[in-house]
């Protein structure tokens, strides 16, 4: 089965009908499925220098145009390379929404695994997290009303204690529910909205050479979640992609203060535990990646 229900089918031959049909300038160049694809796109690498964007569900299909909207308004107020949309296509050939072709980013997602690649994120990922909440609201999607992230923790408080219910098969429920009432108590954010990104997990970040020869953050992708709201959602990279020695860093360079640390570590869990269950029977990796940001929230609790 598919990574979602009801997902439409997508391979190889229909992305290059697809393309062939809606983009013939492009149709001598190679095409090929990228083997790590996000949870709301499939991705297909075309040529040297474009990657095509299918939406997989529903809940994806309005990015192709909040990119085309949203991108060129955070982009230069940042240091790091955002997806730069060229082209969109139409729904054809039984695919049923607009897809869109970007310009490749050059570089490879880090391993969450690997201290080399926690060590090269870290401030690096802090600064970007500082830039972006500084970036001027512009109108931007809402959280709560746009948007699902960027909400006040309580908001979330249902789903995330039926998780926890549902994992209690191997996690230890008494100490995840500690955690996440922990987080509940802090106060909810009552600042101007700051905009966010809301997915900050490793396959979204691009690492790549810096002025320095040595790896960086060069790239973020995937703004699906994006919006203006509470800033210490992105805050859950801590936990989702770090260890604690990384994590000091990475809050520092950002700014957090100790309420926005809380929430972003009840962030964290929050969509950690939502993702565990749906992910079990579907993917490996995905529900992997949970586990390990559950694990950090634990073993710091």
């Amino acid at each position: 089965m598919g990574l979602h229900e009801g997902e439409p089918y997508v391979d190889l031959p229909l992305v290059r009908a697809l393309v062939d049909g809606a983009m013939p300038q492009w149709s001598d160049l190679p095409l090929r499925e990228l083997a790590a694809t996000g949870t709301d796109h499939h991705l297909y690498r075309l040529g040297d220098d474009l990657v095509v964007r299918l939406p997989r569900v529903d809940w994806a299909t309005d990015q192709v145009a909040r990119d085309a909207r949203w991108l060129p308004h955070l982009a230069p107020h940042l240091d790091v390379t955002l997806p730069e949309q060229i082209a969109v296509g139409a729904p054809s050939l039984g695919y049923p929404w607009e897809w869109s072709v970007c310009h490749w980013i050059p570089g490879r997602t880090p391993d969450r695994r690997d201290p080399r690649d926690r060590a090269a994120l870290a401030e690096p990922l802090g600064r970007f997290c500082r830039a972006l909440h500084g970036v001027p609201d512009g109108g931007g999607p809402r959280s709560g009303v746009d948007v699902s992230r960027g909400v006040p923790l309580v908001d979330r408080d249902a789903i995330t204690r039926e998780a926890i219910d549902a994992v209690a098969d191997e996690l230890h429920a008494p100490s995840l529910l500690a955690a996440w009432e922990e987080s509940l108590a802090v106060a909810a954010y009552d600042g101007p909205g700051a905009w966010f990104h809301g997915d900050l997990l490793a396959g979204n970040l691009i690492l790549g050479p810096g002025g320095d020869g040595a790896d960086t953050l060069v790239g973020v992708i995937d703004w699906g979640p994006s919006g203006v709201g509470d800033p210490a959602t992105d805050a859950a990279a801590g936990w989702a992609l770090l260890s604690a020695d990384e994590r000091d860093r990475f809050r520092a360079a950002a700014g957090y203060d100790d309420a926005a640390w809380l929430r972003g570590r009840g962030w964290a869990m929050s969509t950690a535990l939502v993702a565990l269950p749906y992910y079990r029977s579907r993917s490996k990796a995905l529900a992997d990646q949970a586990r390990r940001t559950l694990a950090e929230v634990l073993a710091e609790s």
